[in-house]
């Protein structure tokens, strides 16, 4: 991994703060380019997110129009100056967006962080959300000093389970979190980042985390 920025994240002062996360981050690896949203990206934003998948797997309003964008680039950089996330763009070259990958932390420090992901329609079936996510793991595990990093997905959500598995990442014994998302039920597995010697090929028993491959 290779990773461009303007400084590294700083944990709190021991005062209970929130990590300090970069302003700008930039991550190359593994055949993805992956970097912060721009004013300029309103646009692909719009085309990306306005999808009945991403509508269906992911909490993103749908319909997703241009003011939709707005909101949510203006809410992502609020959330990274608050450092509660990192939301980065999906790309192949550090162009044209591809889909989006997040980090967010869970409560104060980087002892536990989640990844979500989604990836546009005309981007699905390259591999491209495999990559992100493990670059991103790479990323929060090395770089910001996640000790605990959880995928959630529905059980259904096969694509995400393909990745959850291509990555590292194995199912915990944690219970089914039930929810209600867009007028229907949904019930998330917590998945776990291990270790590749922690890794014995088997599973518990048992963002949202998952998303569009």
């Amino acid at each position: 991994m290779e990773a461009a920025g303007d400084g590294g994240p700083e944990r709190g002062a021991g005062d209970g703060s929130r990590v300090r996360l970069p302003e700008h981050v930039r991550l190359t690896g593994d055949g993805v380019v992956l970097r912060e949203w721009e004013d300029g990206d309103l646009d692909a934003m719009v085309t990306l997110f306005d999808d009945p998948q991403v509508a269906y797997w992911t909490p993103l309003v749908s319909p997703f129009g241009l003011q939709a964008a707005r909101t949510y680039l203006e809410r992502s950089r609020q959330r990274r100056a608050a450092g509660e996330s990192v939301q980065l763009v999906i790309t192949v070259d550090g162009g044209e967006p591809a889909g989006e990958v997040l980090l967010m932390f869970r409560g104060l420090g980087p002892d536990l962080a989640a990844i979500g992901y989604s990836v546009g329609a005309a981007h699905r079936g390259r591999g491209l959300a495999t990559a992100a996510v493990r670059l991103m793991t790479e990323y929060a595990r090395e770089t910001v000093g996640v000790d605990r990093l959880l995928l959630e997905i529905e059980d259904d959500n096969a694509p995400s389970v393909a990745v959850a598995r291509a990555t590292g990442y194995r199912l915990t014994d944690a219970p089914p979190a039930p929810a209600e998302g867009k007028g229907r039920s949904i019930t998330l597995r917590t998945w776990e980042y291990a270790e590749p010697g922690a890794r014995d090929g088997n599973e518990g028993n048992g963002g949202k985390s998952g998303g569009t491959t």
